[in-house]
């Protein structure tokens, strides 16, 4: 599936939004990338984890992954969904008091090897708090995934990012904002930051 392939999907589901976005990082973009409305299609989730599973395998190979786990919120989905790619578990970290950790009795094996499943990367803050929490659990994350990389490839998380696509898109500063960014008010669509 190539980059025009995975976009059409999101501007199909009307998940490709231009206007001025508070991204969860704290910058601001003229496009969000809202991920929940394509992913609240099962047909379309599958076609798009499946085509990410098969990169996954062909970069990693068949048996590199015990367990898949993602941040919450914006990352349950896509986990889920790569598990069942994948054939393997899933489970998700949630916030505690600001830090990610794992509830609900989710526990991993010692040494287990992970990959850890977002959306959507853009500064990759998230994925690396999820990839520590999952080394401060005892597993052991061989790799990081997401549907649409928006650095395109300059986020270093410190291990392999194998996404669908990836797709730079600017971001900007609260101090540095282009004119027809600033004569628009700005709208927050994430989840974080939310009570």
């Amino acid at each position: 599936m190539n980059r025009e392939a995975v976009l059409d999907e999101f501007r199909n589901a009307g998940a490709l939004l231009e206007g001025h976005f508070l991204l969860s990082s704290g910058k601001h973009s003229p496009v969000y990338l809202q991920c929940a409305r394509v992913l609240m299609d099962p047909k379309r989730a599958e076609r798009l984890c499946k085509a990410l599973a098969e990169k996954i395998h062909e970069r990693l190979g068949a048996d590199a992954i015990d367990v898949v786990v993602s941040p919450a919120m914006g990352g349950v989905v896509v986990g889920y969904e790569m598990g069942r790619q994948l054939g393997v578990q899933t489970m998700f970290t949630e916030r505690v008091d600001g830090e990610f950790t794992f509830r609900r009795g989710f526990e991993l094996e010692e040494g287990a090897r992970v990959l850890m499943a977002e959306d959507i990367i853009t500064t990759g803050k998230s994925s690396l708090e999820c990839i520590k929490c999952i080394g401060d659990f005892g597993g052991r994350t061989v790799a990081a995934s997401c549907l649409i990389d928006r650095s395109d490839g300059e986020v270093d998380l410190g291990l392999p990012m194998i996404s669908l696509t990836g797709y730079k898109v600017p971001a900007f500063d609260a101090d540095d904002l282009p004119p027809e960014l600033s004569a628009i008010p700005a709208i927050k669509p994430g989840s974080r930051g939310l009570k």
